[in-house]
């Protein structure tokens, strides 16, 4: 099967990737480091030994071509905006099978306002929240609550529309910015404004063929700019997966109380939604809540998901975009680490055109792979940056600590003008998996004689 991937950034690659396992790959607009390998440093065609993904990287091809001018028999729409553009709309008047909601469908993350009244209409355990284009309603639901404050932008903003903050007057000044349009535009001009909630986040994304659905393995990312969880909201600056706290019951549970009922809001809407639901969701003490629903593969989640795949990609989304999903994913027991390198002044006023060293070489680590988020090709040929994420380096290994001592090692040989990245990615989890090796080992081997 020929498979079209539409996008250009790190999540489409590692899409690219997993489905190369069993298909050719075209990707549209892709960019040119993606053809054909997924090294770097004008490689093209090297081998894909130590891949997280496994698939041969000869079978993925560029395109410049529009998606509805491309021949192929399965598309995979990576970016919202396309999907809220109607894209998969127009492919599926063509008779075309698509992993990706229609328009209605994508108002989900289109629309902040309308994701949290069709929550709130299906049931779902959700933050409380207003929705404004009033400066001064907004300030009195703010005033109202006790902190953190959370203002989002109703329509797209890149992953970069969220602001959550303890103080009071910095949650009334960037309410004032949105509807202004000074911040985001008109995606801005009507905020959405939510009880802060606490506890660890959790991304779970769901297949949907319209009625059935079938969980994927949980994720967390990191989305703001600094380590320890400081600056600005990102697109997202690193993911990892599995997640010890997060089993099969809970996963079950999220999908009982959360899935299955916006589900069946959608059909009662008439609304025949087939492709990815992210449920972004916050672990509470009173149970899972959603923060959000988006109406795609996660990004950076999805590069640390699919190198744990273990089944026929191509296969599964098929039966997704013709409405008859019948597989049950199944997952690697072992751990994935996804690092993104981003150039300086990210996210606000990244610099590109700078010249990318070590791809190659932080590929050659064995379960490493190296993913081009934000590239394009000077006129001598070399790798430069071209976006505010430039490369993720995603590593696949039997545990968490050695995914992420991988990743860590392959980002270090990478490098460009002003280069910035996270360095505490998956930390914590590490050391807790460490700690708990330690003391599997500590009570096999018994107490010291």
């Amino acid at each position: 099967m020929k498979v079209c991937v539409v996008g250009g950034g790190g999540r489409e690659h590692a899409l690219a990737l997993a489905l190369a396992r069993t298909a050719e790959v075209v990707l549209t607009p892709g960019s040119p480091g993606m053809a054909g390998s997924c090294r770097g440093d004008r490689e093209a065609g090297a081998p894909l030994a130590g891949s997280a993904f496994g698939g041969p990287g000869e079978r993925i091809s560029v395109t410049g071509a529009p998606p509805e001018e491309v021949d192929a028999e399965l598309f995979v729409i990576g970016p919202e905006a396309h999907l809220v553009d109607g894209l998969a709309d127009r492919l599926r008047s063509d008779r075309r099978l698509v992993v990706g909601p229609g328009a209605d469908g994508a108002r989900l993350e289109g629309s902040k306002a309308f994701m949290k009244e069709l929550l709130a209409e299906a049931g779902v355990p959700s933050a409380r929240f207003g929705v404004f284009d009033d400066l001064g309603e907004a300030r009195e639901l703010l005033r109202s609550l006790p902190g953190p404050y959370v203002v989002k932008t109703d329509g797209l903003a890149a992953g970069k529309g969220v602001l959550v903050t303890e103080s009071l007057a910095e949650a009334a000044a960037d309410a004032e910015a949105k509807l202004s349009g000074r911040a985001f535009g008109d995606a801005g001009r009507r905020v959405v404004i939510e009880e802060g909630l606490s506890g660890e986040e959790c991304s779970l994304m769901v297949l949907c063929d319209g009625s059935r659905v079938a969980p994927l393995a949980p994720a967390r990312d990191f989305k703001r700019v600094g380590d320890g969880d400081t600056g600005p909201n990102t697109g997202g600056m690193g993911a990892y997966s599995p997640l010890s706290e997060v089993g099969d019951d809970l996963v079950g549970h999220v999908m009982e109380v959360a899935v299955e009922p916006l589900v069946g809001a959608l059909r009662r809407r008439g609304i025949d939604y087939r492709g990815v639901l992210y449920a972004g969701l916050m672990l509470t003490d009173e149970g899972p809540k959603v923060l959000e629903y988006n109406v795609r593969f996660g990004d950076p989640e999805a590069q640390v998901v699919l190198p744990r795949f273990e089944d026929d990609l191509t296969g599964i989304l098929a039966e997704v975009a013709s409405g008859r999903l019948r597989s049950e994913p199944r997952f690697s027991k072992k751990a994935a680490v996804c690092v993104v390198l981003a150039s300086g002044g990210y996210p606000t006023s990244p610099a590109t055109g700078d010249v990318v060293e070590g791809l190659g070489d932080a590929a050659a680590i064995p379960g490493v792979s190296v993913l081009h988020a934000g590239t394009d090709l000077d006129s001598a040929g070399r790798v430069v940056t071209a976006g505010g994420r430039v490369v993720d380096v995603v590593a696949l290994a039997p545990s968490l600590p050695e995914a992420r001592s991988s990743a860590y090692e392959a980002a270090a040989r990478i490098h460009w003008k002003g280069m910035i990245f996270r360095r505490d990615i998956a930390a914590e989890a590490a050391a807790r998996g460490t700690a708990a090796e330690a003391a599997a080992r500590g009570t096999a081997e018994g107490p010291e004689r």
